[in-house]
């Protein structure tokens, strides 16, 4: 299968009427993996864009040309270690933890355990009663069987997931769910008229999103409609522990503000301000904001036409809905980690045993993001075209599985290094913030006539009121 067509299969699953296929320029492998991410990550892209076009054309625009190099959609997959700030790389604080990592249990299965904010570190490593050393938490979970001490993690609203491979994932009744769900999932949930917006310089400007997501996936949404026009504000509350050199990577092209919403005034803020967005980001735990009132049906009673993305790691239904998750538990649960070990174990010729790892990208996040965004413009699309209030569901796992669906390259196949700058230089870009000069990988989807950017540099957060500019 070519790009173009599995582009095209994409748009199909989307639901949406085929749209006009991107010219997508080289392809995989480019980065260390036999699985095809720079492929992957071009078609969510691509969809977006060209789901962008379409909405433009309704305003007043005409036909242009969008273009991807496969290159730069491989290298913006880790474009959070592309970030210099006045020069200097950025720290990544949770790189090193030792909550946060694969350890052996007691009935020699791998479980990967994520305790990466203070709160989930600290309950983690008193349901393992241990240190915080690797050493400590390898030993203690030496005593767990794998599925108990998963199922336990849950049951404490922790993330941990027990690696296994792609078989076994998808005989689970939550990888049997996943197996029969597209990628991106887009409904109607209630009436509304349609959408008219004037004419402008790009597809999605004076679109209001407000984005109530954190590390790394949920963000991704919003930068990426931003860089098709959106407003974009960040809300999350003050107390909310956040990765610093995250925020610099999804927050360009955004504002932010701080609402808490356990406090009536600050939750009825954010209603005011629901009720003039045409967008709406959850990337908590299915559910969560519910509790607060936030729900899909709520918001299309008061915003009419609204568009509802959520984002979670194991989908929106079944067993494992409401369970935390990250981009390594995604890898790991759906057989991911699995033939990545096998990949570097047959690459370094080792006939010891295989040991899983990790793909060397964020790409679960950053991809799931991606369609997420797809599914946000084509939501816009089918709303300037027939009306109507429209959920987006996506998920980390479900892209997992769409992107083993697209094949592995051959291992002797696969690049031994890989320079994700090389090359590229035209897509790097640079601006001042409150904290000095930021050098960063711009938007790599090229537009012949409402080429993508981001207008803001990352925000200092909760520097912004919490309105509209653009209202």
């Amino acid at each position: 299968m070519t790009t173009r067509d599995a582009f095209a299969a994409l748009n199909r699953l989307a639901g949406i009427a085929p749209l006009r296929s991107p010219a997508f320029e080289g392809d995989d492998p480019i980065m260390a993996t036999p699985f095809r991410v720079g492929r992957a990550a071009a078609i969510a892209l691509g969809l977006g864009a060209a789901a962008g076009n379409e909405i433009w054309r309704l305003r007043g625009g005409s036909q242009q040309d969008i273009s991807i190099d496969l290159r730069a959609a491989a290298a913006s997959l880790v474009s959070f270690a592309l970030l210099r700030l006045n020069g200097e790389a950025v720290p990544r604080p949770s790189e090193f933890k030792p909550t946060v990592g694969l350890y052996r249990t007691g009935d020699g299965r791998w479980i990967h355990l994520h305790g990466g904010f203070p709160r989930l570190e600290k309950r983690t490593l008193d349901l393992l009663n241990a240190d915080n050393t690797n050493e400590s938490i390898a030993e203690c979970v030496a005593k767990w069987n794998g599925f108990a001490l998963e199922e336990s993690l849950a049951f404490m609203k922790l993330c941990g997931a027990v690696v296994r491979t792609e078989e076994e994932w998808r005989k689970t009744p939550q990888g049997a769910l996943l197996a029969d769900t597209p990628p991106i999932v887009i409904r109607k949930i209630a009436d509304a008229p349609v959408l008219r917006l004037a004419e402008a310089d790009q597809a999605l400007a004076g679109v209001r999103v407000l984005d109530l997501t954190r590390v790394l996936a949920g963000p991704t949404v919003g930068r990426t409609l931003a860089s098709q026009g959106a407003e974009v504000l960040s809300v999350r509350a003050e107390k909310l522990p956040t990765i610093d050199l995250f925020d610099l990577d999804t927050g360009r092209g955004k504002r932010s503000t701080f609402l808490d919403l356990n406090k009536p005034r600050e939750a009825e803020a954010l209603r005011v301000l629901a009720r003039d967005a045409h967008v709406f980001i959850d990337s908590y735990r299915p559910g969560a904001l519910a509790d607060l009132g936030v729900t899909p049906a709520a918001l299309a009673h008061s915003s009419p036409g609204i568009i509802y993305c959520a984002v979670s790691c194991y989908g929106h239904k079944g067993p494992w809905a409401q369970r935390r998750g990250w981009e390594q538990l995604a890898q790991s649960v759906t057989g991911i980690a699995v033939d990545q070990g096998a990949f570097a174990a047959e690459r370094a010729g080792s006939r010891r045993e295989t040991l899983p790892q990790l793909i060397p990208a964020a790409a679960c996040d950053y991809i799931t993001g991606y369609l997420a965004a797809a599914g946000v413009a084509a939501a816009l699309l089918r709303r300037f075209r027939e009306g109507g209030s429209w959920m987006v569901e996506v998920s980390l796992s479900a892209t997992a599985m769409w992107l083993q669906s697209l094949g592995k390259v051959p291992a002797a196949s696969v690049p031994t290094e890989w320079d994700p700058r090389a090359g590229l230089d035209s897509y790097f870009n640079s601006c001042d913030t409150k904290r000095g000069r930021l050098d960063c990988l711009g938007p790599i989807v090229r537009m012949s006539k409402t080429p993508q950017s981001w207008r803001l540099p990352p925000p200092e957060p909760g520097a912004d009121q919490p309105v509209w500019l653009a209202a």
